[in-house]
């Protein structure tokens, strides 16, 4: 909308009036705004303009994802998805003993929870490619906080019923989070907080393993760098060398066969077999040459049989519950955001999509259920993702192809373990933490974002100089801290115009722009709050400071009109617009007229509202910047000087 009272030359495009929304019910606007924060992926779409019984069928659909895609099911399906079972099953196997001694669990455990919540996964999640386990962070996290109030040593029973009940907790916590569809609550974690969160438990992770490593009796609970150093190094009188030696051959072997895989992936199968083969070249080491009685420690007896149900042995009461659900809420968001972040990955590299909020709640489910079938925290590994992706699963049978060979291996080869040296099985850790130190990823937020490698780093020094949840805490605490200043301290930006177009864009990206004599043009770049409302009123006053300090030394035209391009304010509340009067009471006092260009339909319905179009005049409100200039320039042209420029400068001189 132009200037109502002055007719426009020829060569000036007529402008249009920017328009004010029509009113919506309250209940209209409230129902909009919780669909696009809670269902803004539009789940209920397929149901739309379906009879019934369709209906009914999409909704068993939704839920359990394997009633999609098992009436297409092939038999070549049957045979990649056999493969891949049987491959990922060769690594849970080692992988599940080796987590469950981290967590201070029985190692028998390790195996029951790569039994019952692969099942589980495979009937409700909808990722093809994820492979359901244990995992080294989850488990040093559960052993680290558990550990702070039960000694596993003097009360075992009751640290392994604090466990279950830490993983029921952990599955309740996913699957409200999953059904309430808060999901977005995990994306706090953003992508440096993970990268330096992970390399920092993998760190800690290897150095605990220099207990089995070493052949260690007594070692700290602690996680941090320095008590597990000063443990090591005040126990050297202890170091057994045919541990070490034992340690050191098979981590080189694992970390070649890992490599060898890298360069050639054809051959993943090598690095994915070679946990198992080092369990079984392992225990055959030690029982041909008897080196458990040289001082070679071994897992011992491992308990025949299926997962026992373990319901009534869930913690309820104090003063242990505390405890209990802090674990379960810590590890359950480290445990969704790692298998959500897994399972996105392999989607995109096949091409199809998985709902957050559905693998929340499948997550939820099979923690639910593995707690009360003698299982802890399970979630999806990328180690063993990897392995089941590079086999050629097709479906998420290869879950259940894996929990059968976990079942046979539970009810007839147990016993087989029972020379298998605790070495191979640290050894075994850290060649799987050592993929999880992503030095790239680190490289890469240098180069690209400082502020996202300082996330990075103090997550991973949190971790590895304090403790897990500290690191935890510190990046979640940086990362949200950014988030304010995001919010608190927008970035404002001067326009000018690209010569010969009516294009303005910011001057510092595009330096050979034009400023606009007497026109100062600014853009904001966020929504207007009432945490950033103080700073956008002070900066834009300092901006207008700053430009007629730029006039007056340079001899230019003086400023006349401040027009304020609105394009990227998506929303204004009420302390927003307080700032815009004061902004336009500033403007007036200097002798300046406030124009607006390109204001959204949210920011002008609360603007009219407010009566502020009323004070300003809708005549001040363009829908580009390229008319706001254009109006101000026939303004210029047409009345010089200005008269109240002319008389506030009077005002000030007097």
């Amino acid at each position: 909308m132009g200037n109502a009272d002055y007719v426009y030359p020829s060569n000036v495009e007529c402008s249009h009036r920017v328009a004010i929304p029509p009113p919506q019910p309250f209940v209209k606007s409230l129902k909009y705004s919780l669909k696009e924060t809670f269902f803004p992926d539009d789940p209920l779409r397929q149901f739309k303009n379906q009879p019934p019984s369709r209906k009914v069928i999409l909704g068993l659909q939704y839920f359990l994802p394997f009633l999609e895609w098992a009436p297409r099911y092939t038999l070549e399906f049957l045979k990649a998805d056999l493969i891949a079972g049987i491959t990922i099953a060769s690594l849970a196997i080692p992988q599940g003993i080796s987590y469950a001694k981290l967590a201070n669990l029985p190692p028998i455990l390790g195996l029951y929870s790569s039994f019952v919540p692969p099942l589980v996964y495979a009937l409700m999640g909808s990722s093809r490619d994820l492979a359901v386990g244990t995992v080294a962070v989850a488990s040093l996290l559960t052993g680290a906080m558990l550990g702070e109030e039960v000694n596993t040593l003097e009360n075992p029973k009751l640290y392994l019923h604090l466990a279950f009940t830490a993983t029921f907790f952990s599955g309740v916590f996913q699957a409200c989070l999953g059904f309430l569809r808060l999901g977005f609550i995990v994306d706090f974690l953003s992508h440096a907080t993970i990268v330096g969160f992970m390399a920092g438990a993998a760190t800690v992770v290897c150095l605990q393993q220099l207990k089995g490593i070493l052949g260690l009796d007594h070692f700290t609970h602690g996680t941090d760098l320095v008590s597990v150093m000063r443990s090591v190094f005040s126990q050297t009188h202890q170091w057994r060398w045919e541990s070490g030696v034992l340690g050191c051959c098979f981590l080189f072997f694992l970390i070649s066969t890992r490599y060898f895989s890298q360069r050639r992936p054809k051959f993943f199968w090598i690095s994915a077999m070679a946990p198992l083969t080092s369990v079984i070249l392992g225990s055959l080491l030690v029982y041909l040459t008897h080196a458990e009685k040289h001082g070679v420690q071994v897992i011992g007896e491992l308990k025949k049989g299926l997962n026992p149900p373990s319901f009534g042995d869930l913690v309820f009461v104090s003063p242990y519950l505390t405890v209990a659900i802090k674990t379960g809420i810590i590890t359950g968001v480290i445990a969704l955001a790692e298998g959500i972040a897994v399972g996105r990955s392999f989607a995109m590299f096949k091409n199809y999509h998985i709902d957050g909020n559905k693998e929340m709640i499948a997550f939820g489910m099979m923690n639910i259920v593995g707690s009360c079938t003698s299982c802890y925290l399970t979630t999806g590994p990328f180690s063993r993702s990897a392995v089941n992706y590079n086999a050629g699963c097709k479906t998420a049978l290869s879950n259940i192809v894996m929990a059968m060979t976990v079942m046979l291996t539970l009810l007839f080869l147990t016993p087989l373990f029972h020379y298998t040296p605790l070495v191979v099985l640290s050894a075994i850790i850290i060649s799987a933490m050592l993929g999880l130190i992503d030095y790239a990823a680190a490289i890469h937020l240098w180069k690209v974002d400082k502020f996202d490698f300082v996330v990075c780093m103090s997550a991973y020094i949190g971790v590895v100089f304090g403790s897990v949840q500290m690191g935890l805490v510190i990046a979640i605490a940086i990362s949200l801290l950014r988030v304010l200043l995001f919010i608190a301290r927008p970035r404002t930006v001067v326009l000018g115009n690209i010569p010969n177009s009516m294009i303005y864009r910011n001057v510092e990206q595009y330096p050979y722009t034009n400023n606009v004599p007497g026109i100062l043009i600014l853009q904001i770049d966020a929504p207007i709050y009432f945490a950033n409302s103080s700073y956008l009123r002070e900066r834009i006053a300092r901006w207008i400071d700053e430009e007629e300090d730029r006039l007056k030394s340079t001899g230019e035209t003086s400023l006349q009109y401040v027009i304020l391009d609105m394009g990227a304010i998506g929303n204004i509340d009420t302390s927003g617009i307080s700032m815009m009067e004061e902004v336009k009471k500033i403007a007036d006092r200097r002798g300046l007229k406030l124009v607006l260009a390109n204001p959204g339909s949210e920011v002008m319905k609360k603007l009219n509202k407010s009566k502020f179009i009323d004070n300003i005049g809708q005549e001040w409100i363009y829908l580009t910047v390229g008319e706001a200039v254009g109006a101000c320039n026939y303004m210029l042209e047409t009345y010089k000087p200005n008269p109240m420029k002319n008389e506030a400068e009077t005002r000030n001189t007097v």
